[in-house]
């Protein structure tokens, strides 16, 4: 398992903490136990064979219920230890996780936290994850969701000073449509619509981009270039806050800042809850949503 999740022998060892030479000859044993090949092996790559991949998928859920039984043994541990495994977006990485992150890691200094960053919704089961992190509107139906971080949040907008002036400062969400804004797309290709909403008018818009970026990992660069002045930038309240604050950006239709729900940690309501995750879930909420 170590060596198909790894995609070959040398990084399979380092999950595993042992030799390539002791991983490789543990295949070639099992191989010869099971009198099939499970890895086609060239000096570039190691690829699982159909048997092999048929192996896997019925392995997974046999690892998963052994490792959820040995967790019960936790359960009589003075504190909890072992992996957490977290799936999460970018944004949530960036603003929520460093005010909850430190402090829990010095509480449980024995459970060891592993946090993956991505904007696709995955299915944290089948991913080898104990949890995802992600908004409510993306959260499947038959998981247990939990309120992390901040409630609220919203979308801003904002522009350097030196843009506006040259521009002018929109009075209406519509004059959006004559400026040079800076916008970010999902994975997918999906754009992210700019939604706005003020009393009971509610305007979606897709404005001109000069520059177009990947939700979450693209988002410095599109706040820089708004710092630089190329354009109106369109993100979470809390990530633009630093630089609203210093004031090499400016708020642009501040009132027509929509808000939303905040993020959610999620999990199956169907398996064990692994000792770490119980944990986590304990902390965070004993911990004051920010703000």
């Amino acid at each position: 398992m170590a060596v198909a999740r790894a995609g070959g022998f040398r990084d399979g060892a380092k999950a595993l903490g042992t030799s390539p030479s002791h991983v490789s000859e543990a295949i070639r044993r099992l191989e010869a136990r099971l009198q099939v090949r499970l890895f086609n092996r060239t000096t570039r790559s190691v690829a699982p064979t159909d048997a092999a991949r048929g192996l896997i998928e019925r392995l997974e859920p046999a690892l998963r219920e052994v490792k959820d039984a040995l967790d019960v043994v936790n359960t009589y541990r003075q504190r909890p230890a072992g992996t957490l495994r977290l799936n999460v977006p970018v944004s949530v990485s960036r603003l929520v996780l460093p005010g909850i992150v430190p402090g829990f890691l010095k509480a449980y200094p024995e459970i060891r936290l592993d946090v993956v960053t991505d904007e696709n919704f995955v299915d944290v089961l089948a991913g080898g994850f104990h949890a995802g992190i992600r908004y409510e509107e993306r959260l499947e139906q038959d998981m247990i969701a939990v309120p992390i971080g901040p409630r609220v949040q919203r979308f801003a907008l904002a522009a350097s000073p030196d843009y506006l002036e040259q521009h002018g400062r929109p009075a209406h969400p519509r004059e959006l449509m004559s400026h040079t804004c800076l916008r970010a797309r999902f994975p997918s290709g999906a754009m992210v619509t700019w939604e706005l909403v003020r009393g009971g008018e509610v305007v979606r818009l897709d404005p001109p981009s000069a520059l177009l970026v990947t939700a979450g990992g693209g988002t410095d660069l599109a706040i820089d270039a708004a710092i630089a002045g190329l354009g109106i930038v369109g993100i979470f309240e809390a990530w633009l806050r630093p630089h609203l604050q210093s004031g090499v950006l400016e708020p642009v239709l501040a009132d027509w800042w929509p808000s939303f729900s905040g993020p959610f940690l999620y999990y199956s309501g169907r398996r064990l809850v692994p000792a770490p995750l119980r944990a986590f879930i304990d902390y965070i909420k004993a911990v004051p949503p920010a703000s």
